[in-house]
């Protein structure tokens, strides 16, 4: 049984150099923040499982088989009819990207309750979920509620990242509303801050963000602070983690999963919650350095040298 079990949706990406309109080609890749969480966690030595529909189109044995090649367990990612969710990313005049998405009615936005084992949810030690998928459908909201309750019922750690995407909610307080279901079940969660953390737990800071979660009944609260690295709240403390400076720079697209996935690889592998926390920071930082959300997620050998080269007090 794998030791992180995440739920939601991939899509293909379609990536250009040049404006989409001036495009003569475009590389396929793939990415969803639940499944580059799993990605991250699996470069860096977890076991990991897929909870998700796989559309019957072209894209969909180009998807399996590359979960399958990062070593996530896809026995639970269901082949059924239909499409799988696209988006484009091209370059602007500027260097600046430009996203166009085709996902709605998408196979993994047509999950429901059923799709969910709870055998699979159990056996494993940590369930990862994010407001993104929450927000791509009703009933994946429903079937993210229904998961973290299984967790809690079966023992399982829920993890919960808010990843606050405004066009996917009709309003704010929808995205708060969702965000509550899940906290009476969440042992982690993980919001990027302060941004985030302000707009959905209406805080000033970082700081009042992560105890306004402590008194929801969340345990631990890892807010992930861009160039500023991490605010680590756990057992009532707040340690300020030092973000860690990659050599270059390319692409940010997926750092937040990046972070995710080596902070709960850290936890399951008997880190402390701090020494986590600076493993997710470097490995956010190294997935800076290659463009795209997989492309640039480091594997172990090179995350946990430099994590051991970190200096500390």
């Amino acid at each position: 049984m794998p030791d992180i079990v995440s739920l939601g949706e991939c899509m293909v990406e379609l990536y250009s150099e040049e404006p989409i309109a001036r495009a003569g080609s475009f590389h396929k890749a793939y990415g969803g923040d639940t499944l580059n969480t799993l990605v991250a966690a699996a470069r860096l030595g977890a076991s990991t499982g897929f909870v998700t529909r796989v559309g019957d189109d072209p894209f969909a044995a180009f998807l399996l088989e590359s979960w399958r090649a990062e070593g996530i367990d896809v026995s639970h990612a269901r082949l059924v009819e239909g499409f799988n969710g696209l988006y484009f990313i091209s370059l602007l005049p500027g260097g600046e990207r430009e996203f166009t998405y085709y996902r709605r009615g998408s196979a993994a936005s047509t999950m429901t309750p059923a799709d969910l084992d709870p055998a699979y949810i159990g056996g494993a030690r940590v369930l990862h979920v994010s407001g993104i998928s929450q927000a791509i459908s009703p009933s994946c909201r429903e079937t993210v509620s229904a998961a973290v309750r299984l967790a809690r019922e079966q023992g399982a750690l829920v993890s919960y990242d808010s990843n606050l995407r405004r066009k996917l909610w009709s309003s704010l307080a929808e995205a708060r509303a969702a965000m509550q279901e899940v906290l009476p079940f969440a042992d982690i969660v993980l919001p990027s801050a302060p941004e985030e953390m302000t707009e959905l737990l209406e805080v000033s800071s970082a700081e009042e963000g992560v105890e306004r979660l402590w008194a929801a009944g969340v345990g631990m609260v890892a807010a992930k602070l861009g160039d500023n690295g991490c605010l680590l709240g756990y057992d009532g403390r707040l340690v300020a983690i030092p973000p860690f400076v990659p050599e270059a720079v390319v692409d940010a697209t997926g750092a937040g999963d990046a972070f995710d996935g080596a902070f709960l690889h850290g936890l399951v592998s008997g880190l402390s919650p701090e020494e986590a926390a600076r493993l997710a920071v470097v490995s956010a930082a190294l997935s800076l350095r290659k463009r795209g959300a997989i492309g640039g997620l480091p594997y172990r050998d090179e995350a946990y040298a430099a994590w051991r080269a970190l200096p500390r007090d």
